[in-house]
């Protein structure tokens, strides 16, 4: 456990995530995953978190570690068409994780994945939060209609607004 780490955790309160993600925002966000999931049958959920859970910490958890739990407790992996991605905003170690359902993810691969995350954090660096979470999803939005088109039935599976954690 790095002991910087773990006081950024501790000291910065949870509100401070308001500053970067306020309230107009976070409609942007859901509007922009609603307006996605009409064009394709993926499932997106966003996830914006401080502070990690003082477990998780004293478990030196990675940013990866804490998307891959997410994924499962928030049931992103249990869509029709395997095809739920999680978008995890970790914004005290500043890093953002995707974990994709099998099924897109082997469309698209590991490599597409670590891209988005990469563009996102650059875009995070320079402050410009809304850009980066919305270039985020119109990347992912452009692979899911690639591979899973939406014909006529579409339903919402998942939550489209933005979760605070």
């Amino acid at each position: 456990m790095q002991l910087t780490r773990l006081l950024r955790h501790l000291l910065l309160p949870d509100w401070w995530v308001l500053r970067a993600f306020s309230p107009t925002l976070l409609r942007r966000i859901e509007q922009a995953v609603a307006a996605s999931e009409s064009t394709h049958l993926g499932e997106l959920r966003v996830v914006v978190e401080g502070n990690l859970p003082l477990p998780g910490l004293w478990r030196d958890q990675t940013p990866r570690q804490r998307a891959i739990e997410l994924f499962a407790q928030l049931g992103v992996w249990d869509t029709a068409c395997n095809s739920g991605v999680l978008i995890y905003l970790q914004l005290i170690d500043r890093r953002v994780e995707i974990v994709a359902d099998r099924g897109i993810d082997a469309r698209v691969g590991g490599e597409f994945w670590r891209g988005v995350c990469r563009k996102v954090e650059s875009a995070f660096q320079a402050g410009e939060f809304e850009r980066g979470t919305l270039l985020a999803l119109n990347t992912i939005t452009e692979a899911l209609r690639e591979h899973f088109p939406a014909p006529g039935e579409n339903p919402d599976e998942l939550p489209n607004a933005p979760l605070l954690l």
